[in-house]
């Protein structure tokens, strides 16, 4: 992905790496969720994904310079509570929009917390019918007081991909872990 000289660079220099295999040296997670089934359920939470709602149903959106995830999208969330939080910038890498699988990546830039990369995603399986919220994330400590949570922090990150998950549930559905 190019990028213009006054945009920061992202932290890391494994831009895209969600799309496939992680690189070594971080701490990485998947979590995948069934939501429910249909093709229109499928195109309802990649909407949702897309304008952010994760971010959002989280509590954690703070601005994004474009309404629908594009690449090259400035994207802030706000981390923590009042004086105490964290604003921890980041850049869209890139967008799937795949038939059966959409959603995009974002990557942390300058002053984000963390380093990495992590992926927003619903799809869906035509041989059942069924549809599944993604978030996969690789990640390590950019900041201090991130090295020191340690353990804390990974489990704050999966804490977190639940609740996004639960962001774009619909209402009433199961989750069953897969």
């Amino acid at each position: 992905m190019s990028r213009s000289p006054e945009e920061p660079p992202f932290t890391y220099a494994e831009v895209g790496a969600t799309r496939g295999e992680f690189p070594p040296g971080y701490h990485r997670f998947h979590v995948r969720r069934r939501l429910g089934s249909g093709r229109e359920l499928f195109e309802q939470v990649a909407t949702e994904i897309l304008t952010y709602r994760m971010q959002r149903g989280t509590g954690i959106f703070e601005s994004a310079d474009t309404p629908v995830a594009a690449p090259g999208t400035l994207l802030t969330v706000r981390l923590g509570i009042g004086p105490l939080a964290l604003v921890a910038p980041c850049r869209v890498v890139y967008v799937l929009d795949e038939p059966d699988r959409r959603g995009f990546a974002y990557g942390t830039l300058p002053g984000h917390p963390e380093v990495g990369e992590e992926l927003f995603a619903v799809e869906y399986d035509p041989a059942d019918d069924a549809v599944y919220g993604v978030v996969s994330a690789f990640s390590r400590p950019g900041a201090w007081y991130i090295r020191l949570g340690g353990p804390v922090a990974r489990l704050v990150q999966r804490w977190m991909a639940e609740r996004y998950l639960a962001a774009v549930r619909p209402p009433g559905r199961e989750s069953p872990a897969r």
